[in-house]
């Protein structure tokens, strides 16, 4: 029984899940770019801003 792929979330190459230590991305390059665009913010969860939204983007 072949393994189940399914597509990396940044550069879509088919991937196991099973025995894959960067799941659910195909290699470390990916899960580091993904982390990076967090960092960056290039993503974002949308959501109510808080008391503090003025305080965090002033400085």
């Amino acid at each position: 029984m072949n393994p189940t792929t399914h597509p990396c979330p940044n550069c879509q190459t088919p991937t196991t899940w099973q025995d894959n230590p960067y799941r659910p991305f195909c290699s470390k390059r990916c899960k580091l770019m993904d982390l990076g665009a967090w960092a960056s913010e290039e993503y974002v969860i949308a959501g109510e801003e808080s008391p503090f939204s003025e305080e965090l983007t002033a400085h």
